[in-house]
């Protein structure tokens, strides 16, 4: 299948649909920002109260007349335009593959090794979440702004996050052998290459500044030496470091070790001023980097869990991206101890993170429907991510029966090749969501090879269901063609046999905003869907109920800009504790429920309304390899840029070579 990396099959169409859109543009813009003067957000709200000369009541009074008379005398234009760009779409393409050819852009970025599924196995990272970058005016009506900066932020915290270095940390503890889910942050300084073990003893939670020198590639004695030991790393995780904690019986630190530890923090010094200092700055209040704020690595400190499982990025780094890198430091917690599973009977780790983990293998976002910041998102996580697939969808009336005014809103974003991309609009959206080509996105990535040449292959979907509450019917009316798309694509992609495979299948992942939760009574003919019984959710014990782990996705858009909330680290706090989340999650509808949720105090079901889903399933992989996940987190690290919680789910896949 080819791939198409321009939006038309050739430059003349290309030219005429810029030059149509050029006289589009001006109309569209001053209708937005027209239609966005009257919708404020409630963080500008507050900043004029405190307004006594009504500053900007008077600023609208000027301006209304003067963006309604360039707006009428914009509309001429604007209709030549659309008379030439609404036929332009039967033959535009649907979606733009972006592969970045200048490798040395991608200075957050590590080359990745090859998998050869020769050792014991190979683990994958996805990410999921919901950005809301919607034309500015309305975007306001899920209070939040500025779309073009807030999408340059949520591409850099999203690389930023991902291309941490990471550390597993393992506790040799007769009570806790698993990898630490610690509350203080263990750190040393990792090189590339280097995956030796640290032996911590007391010195286990000394703060490690990291300057990005992972530029060596060679293992020594020591490391090779180390790969047999406990604890060793899957394949394609060759430079991952790991820490060792001889702990006490109780797993605690003593408060001598403690103070010792501490005051070697104190002593550390001052971090580096950030590579991003010359950015573009933000008038939105998410992008002011406040203190204890880790969602964008150039702060100071950074959040307690989120260093604790850092691992040094795949392969190399070049030498003349080394002073480009940011300096992680550890924050040091005072009485350090080991965070115990709650529910130990669960297979996996499972977190609230205020960092999206490091080595993010694959990246699926919803609701990037503006243009402009799609090209500024895409700009930004191809620091990270080589492959891109954005501007997903059709226009006009091309391809479903409604006319849609924009794209789908998804795009993916891979460390891998992808092969093979499909994309399908769903044809029975209702209300405002008809004018969305909300659909299905389906892709197939190689992610190695065998030693007998055979491809590594793994397949992701992603997609957006209908957003109206109530509309159950359509909802199942869409899970029930995406698993026949899924199928499909799984057909028409696949070049082996079952007697002669000529590809593995690694993992198949179905990921996105499904626009319904597991707990709602409004919600049960979704959750009994016949996708769950193909499709695991982690986060899901049965229809109408999920883990008690799992936490809603759905954040109350009125708190958004609350100091309790508004940096990634304080909203990580808040939604630990269960009366945090009743105050800021949106919850489960009930008969009683109000129109706000501040201050709440009766009994909710669930942790929130949990509706951004990451599935997975065993079938149709390879026999003789075994998926399972290695560990859940929810993300708080685009606090304040989206009403939405990222979620993110890393796969474990086992070859079973090297087992007993």
């Amino acid at each position: 299948m080819v791939l198409y990396t321009s939006p038309f099959p050739n430059s003349f169409l290309s030219v005429l649909h810029s030059f149509s859109w050029g006289l589009i543009f001006p109309c569209y813009w001053l209708a937005d920002r027209l239609v966005g003067s009257f919708v404020p957000t409630t963080y500008e709200k507050r900043q004029r109260a405190d307004d006594p000369c009504y500053f900007h009541a008077l600023c609208i009074i000027i301006t209304t007349p003067i963006y309604l008379a360039l707006l009428v005398a914009s509309l001429p234009f604007a209709l030549i335009g659309f008379l030439l760009w609404s036929p332009l779409q039967s033959a535009r393409r649907p979606y733009i593959y972006s592969r970045l050819k200048d490798k040395d852009h991608a200075n957050g970025a590590t080359l990745l090794t090859e998998w050869k599924a020769a050792g014991s196995g190979k683990s994958f990272c996805f990410g999921s979440a919901n950005v809301c970058l919607l034309p500015d005016s309305l975007a306001r009506f899920n209070n939040v702004f500025n779309t073009q900066a807030r999408a340059k932020e949520i591409g850099r915290r999203i690389r930023n996050g991902a291309s941490r270095p990471q550390i597993k940390i393992y506790i040799d503890s007769p009570t806790n052998t698993s990898i630490s889910a610690a509350s203080f942050s263990s750190l040393v300084s990792p090189q590339a290459g280097d995956n030796r073990t640290v032996n911590a003893g007391i010195k286990r939670t000394t703060s490690m500044e990291y300057k990005g020198d992972n530029c060596g590639s060679n293992n020594g004695e020591e490391s090779r030496e180390d790969k047999g030991g406990s604890g060793e790393p899957h394949e394609g995780e060759e430079n991952t470091c790991i820490v060792r904690i001889n702990g006490e019986e109780n797993g605690h630190m003593s408060d001598a070790e403690a103070d010792t530890v501490n005051g070697q923090a104190r002593a550390s010094g001052p971090a580096e001023p950030s590579l991003e200092g010359d950015a573009e700055v933000s008038k939105t209040p998410n992008h002011k980097q406040k203190e204890g704020d880790s969602g964008s690595l150039d702060s100071c400190s950074a959040s307690r869990e989120s260093l604790v499982k850092v691992r040094v990025g795949d392969g190399t780094v070049d030498q003349s991206t080394v002073n480009n890198k940011l300096l992680y430091k550890a924050s040091i917690m005072k009485k350090t101890s080991v965070r115990k599973k709650k529910h130990t009977d669960e297979t996996f780790d499972h977190e609230i993170s205020a960092f999206f983990p490091a080595n993010l293998d694959f990246l699926c976002l919803q609701e990037v429907f503006d243009k402009r910041a799609a090209e500024k998102l895409k700009e930004q996580l191809h620091h990270y991510f080589e492959y891109i697939v954005y501007d997903v969808g059709v226009y006009s009336c091309h391809s479903c029966c409604s006319f849609k005014f924009v794209n789908s809103g998804l795009l993916f974003a891979s460390r891998y090749p992808v092969m093979d991309a499909a994309y399908h609009c769903y044809p029975n959206g209702r209300g405002m969501d008809s004018l969305a080509s909300k659909g299905a996105l389906f892709l197939k990535v190689q992610v190695g090879s065998t030693p007998q040449d055979q491809r590594i292959v793994g397949y992701i979907s992603c997609t957006h269901l209908q957003a109206i509450a109530g509309d159950t019917t359509v909802r199942c009316e869409q899970l029930d063609m995406l698993q026949d798309w899924l199928s499909e694509f799984r057909k028409s992609t696949s070049s082996s046999s079952t007697a002669n495979p000529e590809e593995l299948v690694a993992f198949d992942v179905l990921c996105g905003d499904l626009n319904f939760d597991n707990c709602s009574s409004e919600d049960k003919l979704e959750q009994q869907h016949s996708l769950f019984t193909h499709y695991k959710d982690p986060c899901r014990v049965g229809p109408g109920e999920d883990k008690p782990w799992a936490i809603g996705t759905l954040l109350d858009p009125e708190g958004l800009y609350d100091e309790e909330v508004c940096t990634p680290d304080n909203l990580q706090k808040v939604l630990e504790s269960e009366e945090g989340r009743k105050g800021y999650l949106v919850y489960p509808t009930s008969k009683n429920h109000g129109s706000s949720q501040k201050g709440r105090k009766a009994s909710l079901k669930g942790n929130g309304r949990r509706i951004d889903y990451m599935l997975y399933t065993e079938e149709g992989l390879y026999l003789e390899w075994k998926v399972e996940v290695e560990e859940f987190s929810f993300i708080t690290q685009l606090a304040g840029l989206t009403d939405h919680l990222p979620v993110a789910m890393r796969l474990v896949v086992s070859t079973g070579e090297d087992d007993p």
